[in-house]
């Protein structure tokens, strides 16, 4: 069967262990570049190593990569019950006033280099309940774009992701010039520190799968991609993000009460202990109009 572009395949020499859709060829067509369908990756692959997978088989993939994100939904879902019992009993002063309170959560400005994954981030947010801006941009066109884009929004938490990749045939491991964007989200995070110096002022996640992930830190990232360079899940800075979001500003965030609920962990995903967004208020008022 003739591959063609938007074809949903996998690799033979890794056992077909991932979903990835073809979004290019070279010009004699005999290598494909690959976008993952769960993992934040971009990989070549010669075509004769590509299998196409039929419905059966993308189902079969699919629901084991789903039971991953649902159990760790539940485990993010009862972190939040218990952080929202910690505020409402502070609310009320150990419920000592039956009073109504508001939740304002802090805002997101999502910048995806990957538009279906920006779709599935969208979606998790909405189910968490954390106000989002997404939006889609090709990962070299971030540097240039996105500090506009953030006087714009003004968000409280900003993240940069999209794809990357470590190459091996362009360099060492420690070289961020072997990295298919990693330097490019490396630019954006030192632009947007320029004025935006203060950590828990402006909190960033940054890096995509394989990403240099000490280079991120270095230029200013809260939160970054990937300390051991292995791929990440597409919604892993979801579940960083809203955490930070969901947390009360007077509250410090260990970095492992962060990764703990990710579906990559530690080796995926790292960062510096960074405070919340979360502000309660009250009361709430329901006005009748007579």
């Amino acid at each position: 069967m003739k591959l063609e572009i938007g074809a949903i395949v996998a690799r033979t020499s890794y056992k077909c262990d991932l979903l990835f859709r073809i979004i290019g060829f070279n010009e004699d067509k005999t290598i494909a570049e690959l976008a993952g369908e769960e993992m934040r990756l971009l990989a070549d692959a010669p075509v004769e190593d590509l299998v196409q997978m039929n419905a059966r088989q993308q189902d079969e993939l699919r629901k084991a990569a789903q039971e991953k994100v649902e159990s760790s939904y539940k485990l993010f879902r009862q972190d939040c019950f218990l952080l929202r019992q910690k505020r409402e009993y502070l609310s009320t002063n150990g419920y000592e006033y039956d009073q109504s309170y508001f939740e304002l959560p802090g805002r997101v400005l999502h910048v995806d280099g990957d538009p279906l994954y920006l779709n599935k981030c969208l979606d998790l947010y909405k189910r968490f309940g954390v106000p989002v801006y997404g939006i889609h941009m090709k990962e070299p066109e971030m540097p240039e774009r996105v500090p506009f884009l953030l006087d714009e929004v003004r968000p409280d938490i900003l993240v940069i992701t999209g794809h990357d990749a470590y190459l091996k045939s362009k360099g060492l491991m420690s070289d961020i010039n072997a990295y298919r964007h990693t330097k490019f989200f490396v630019r954006t995070v030192r632009e947007i520190r320029r004025n935006n110096p203060h950590l828990d002022h402006l909190v960033i996640f940054a890096g995509a799968c394989q990403s240099h992930f000490e280079s991120l830190i270095k230029a200013g990232a809260n939160f970054a991609s990937s300390p051991a360079r292995i791929n990440i899940h597409a919604l892993d800075p979801v579940y960083v993000v809203s955490k930070i979001s969901l947390t009360s500003f007077m509250d410090r965030i260990n970095v492992m009460d962060v990764l703990r609920n990710t579906l990559t962990g530690r080796e995926g995903l790292g960062g510096v202990e960074t405070t919340g967004f979360l502000r309660t208020g009250m009361p709430i008022k329901n006005y009748v109009d007579y």
